[in-house]
């Protein structure tokens, strides 16, 4: 019996890194799941990759993820996982919007959690898988006004490489990947409007950037993708700080 065409999943698609991602695997030859809120451009991108499917859906509701979860089970060829869907809600976390803290955690941690173990079934059934989490590299720190955002990122951080050593350990071949990319030129910031002027130019990274490193590190079985040798650099160095010296620098140094 011929095999089915692998396909991908990548949720966040419609823009950004999640877009980025969409293209890259549809000239690999996948059949990509494009899954968002944003139907039209969903639309247009699905019309313009070969054999594309829009799948609209707001993974911070209880029905959408049920029903992403049973598309992804009924996918007899799922070969690749992009769970890259994220806002981010900036402010003090005692006066941040109550909706959208509850909604960005939902989404960075329930709907990661589910569709990955949706995902898992199958990719262990069938000895192939490959699963990218998209962190980011405040996951590796604690900075003010965003308390909520870099504890999800830890949480994606901490999961990846909690499936990473289970795979490991039963020498399963799914990869498991947890892509930290630092600034990136996507609609991330706009959303929150922030001024990028205030990030120095060589800081930032195109989203094109950001996935070319990390299927390059799916390619080696990286768990942990840092884009940008400045940003490996950061957190390598972190590692070391005291931690009364990391708090007095995301005191004295806070993005205001």
């Amino acid at each position: 019996m011929e095999e089915p065409q692998p396909s991908a999943l990548v949720t966040g698609a419609s823009s950004g890194i999640g877009e980025v991602f969409a293209r890259k695997l549809s000239q690999r030859g996948y059949r990509v799941l494009l899954v968002a809120r944003r139907m039209q451009r969903l639309e247009r991108l699905a019309a313009e990759l070969e054999s594309a499917l829009a799948v609209p859906a707001d993974l911070t509701v209880d029905r959408d993820i049920l029903r992403v979860e049973s598309l992804i089970k009924k996918q007899t060829g799922l070969e690749f996982l992009v769970n890259n869907a994220g806002f981010g809600v900036p402010g003090p976390f005692f006066e941040a919007d109550r909706d959208a803290l509850d909604r960005m955690h939902r989404l960075h941690v329930l709907a990661v959690e589910r569709l990955t173990r949706a995902a898992l079934e199958g990719m262990m059934r069938r000895g192939r898988g490959n699963i990218v989490n998209v962190s980011s590299v405040a996951g590796f720190f604690n900075t003010l006004n965003s308390t909520g955002y870099c504890s999800t990122k830890a949480w994606i951080n901490s999961f990846s490489e909690g499936l990473y050593l289970e795979m490991k350990h039963l020498k399963a071949p799914v990869r498991v990947q947890a892509l930290c990319p630092g600034f990136t030129v996507t609609e991330f910031h706009d959303v929150i409007k922030m001024d990028r002027s205030r990030i120095a130019e060589s800081l930032w990274m195109t989203p094109e950037a950001v996935v070319e490193d990390s299927l390059r590190g799916l390619e080696k079985n990286r768990l942990f993708v840092i884009p940008g040798w400045r940003y490996r650099l950061f957190v390598g160095l972190n590692r070391f700080l005291p931690r009364s010296l990391r708090h007095y620098i995301a005191i004295k140094y806070q993005y205001k």
